[in-house]
């Protein structure tokens, strides 16, 4: 059974999520940190894409104590499972995401990727190889699901939010929209890449809730089935 997938992203009032040279912005305040963080703590696993970790080295560990206490006593990691997708398994070895909090880690390569660097990481991750080039996302999920993981969280980038979407993957978008602009044509976006030209392949969304929060808005949505 494939996780259900969750993406969470915070994106300027132009809907980029960093600069055109990929540096972290700070677009969400305090309050968003908060939810984004309790929705890390709800679910079985988080994901990024290996853009995100070479451009942020985060750790995608839950922040609140108190968060941290509950899944305890509910029985599950400090952590959630994380995440990262690399084809080419480009991952520095000292990555935040590999060294910081107990809990599991997982590596999703490709067939192309580096065998002696598949097996450096397999040392400190689960790595899964999915697709002979580019990392299969539904086989990723399906080797999720069977080790357990029912919610997945995605936090970026572009490129694989993209790719779910694309793989008709994901169930549910919570997007921060920020008071800022940052512009660029080539800033990152939610969904980057080649995108799609004809309507029918648009992917359509239900707005499940609005709300404001810190000095922008937060938006809920669901993705209708395709």
């Amino acid at each position: 059974m494939r996780p259900s997938v969750v993406v969470n992203v915070a994106m300027s009032a132009d809907g980029k999520l960093s600069t055109r040279e990929r540096r972290q912005v700070k677009i969400s305040g305090a309050d968003d940190f908060s939810r984004a963080d309790r929705l890390k703590a709800d679910c079985d696993a988080v994901m990024v894409g290996i853009g995100t970790v070479l451009a942020d080295d985060p750790s995608l560990t839950v922040k609140n104590p108190d968060y941290k206490r509950e899944r305890q006593r509910s029985g599950k990691p400090e952590h959630p499972a994380r995440v990262v997708i690399d084809s080419r398994a480009r991952i520095p070895l000292d990555a935040a995401v590999l060294r910081k909090g107990e809990g599991v880690r997982v590596v999703a390569v490709s067939g192309r990727a580096d065998p002696d660097r598949v097996r450096a990481l397999g040392a400190m991750a689960t790595v899964i190889v999915a697709g002979e080039t580019e990392v299969d996302l539904g086989r990723v999920l399906d080797e999720l699901g069977a080790m357990g993981i029912r919610r997945l969280m995605v936090e970026g980038g572009g490129t694989l939010i993209a790719g779910l979407i694309r793989a008709g993957l994901v169930d549910e978008i919570f997007t921060f929209v920020g008071d800022i602009i940052i512009g660029g044509k080539d800033a990152p976006t939610p969904a980057d890449g080649p995108g799609w030209i004809r309507e029918a392949e648009f992917t359509r969304l239900v707005l499940a809730d609005v709300s404001r929060v810190d000095d922008g808005v937060l938006l809920h949505w669901t993705v209708k089935p395709q």
